[in-house]
């Protein structure tokens, strides 16, 4: 059974079932030639892992999609290149569905399977350093050196602040996004700035975390 169509059509299931092995266990009954009951917990475990590995492997897939859609991002009334605010701005827009469950998704990234730390920032800095990376892609970013890091350090500082916002103020989420980018434009862009705007950010997310009741 192909482990990778399963995970592509267990992914909008999410929106009705979150990030779970349920949405992973009933991803065949999608399959073109539909199973008449889900996947068993040992057919799941077989494929996707056990326990919560199995649920790190969908908000994985999904995370990996999102970003993909960055790549087809439409604006209505743009004409030519879209701007790194607009393609952004596409991205939160793929968080909207899932909403609901993306602070218990966070958590589990930012929970080793062992315990230790109890918050490891580095899946939510590589999620959105990736982001980061992709819209200046997109939208022709031709910077090289230092000023290639930077621009994606102050890029990725800035929309994870928004997506922060987002979890909370989804109404406000994309004037967030306008604002801190702007902030983001007139630093100074130093190595040392930078790293003060990535705590903010982290520190931000780590507070969400808890809040959303999932860690202690």
């Amino acid at each position: 059974m192909p482990r990778n169509q399963l995970l592509r059509l267990a992914i909008p299931l999410v929106r009705t079932h979150g990030f779970s092995r349920e949405a992973l266990a009933r991803s065949v009954l999608s399959l073109p030639v539909p199973h008449q009951q889900p996947l068993s917990d040992a057919a799941v475990l077989s494929l996707f892992g056990q326990g919560d590995d199995a649920r790190r492997v969908l908000i994985e897939g999904w995370l990996d999609q999102a970003r993909e859609e960055m790549k087809i991002a439409q604006v209505p009334a743009v004409q030519g290149p879209l701007s790194v605010r607009d393609i952004l701005a596409s991205r939160l827009k793929s968080n909207e569905p899932v909403l609901q469950h993306l602070p218990e998704a966070f958590a589990l990234l930012a929970s080793p399977a062992s315990g230790l730390p109890p918050l490891d920032p580095l899946p939510g800095l590589k999620h959105v350093s990736k982001i980061a990376d992709e819209a200046c892609y997109i939208a022709g970013d031709v910077s090289v050196g230092p000023a290639w890091f930077r621009r994606r350090a102050t890029v990725a500082a800035a929309y994870g602040a928004a997506e922060l916002h987002q979890l909370t103020s989804p109404n406000t989420a994309y004037e967030f996004l306008a604002h801190a980018l702007n902030a983001a434009q007139k630093v100074d862009s130093t190595i040392s700035e930078v790293e003060l705007f990535g705590r903010y950010v982290w520190r931000s997310w780590a507070g969400i975390i808890k809040s959303s009741g999932v860690l202690p």
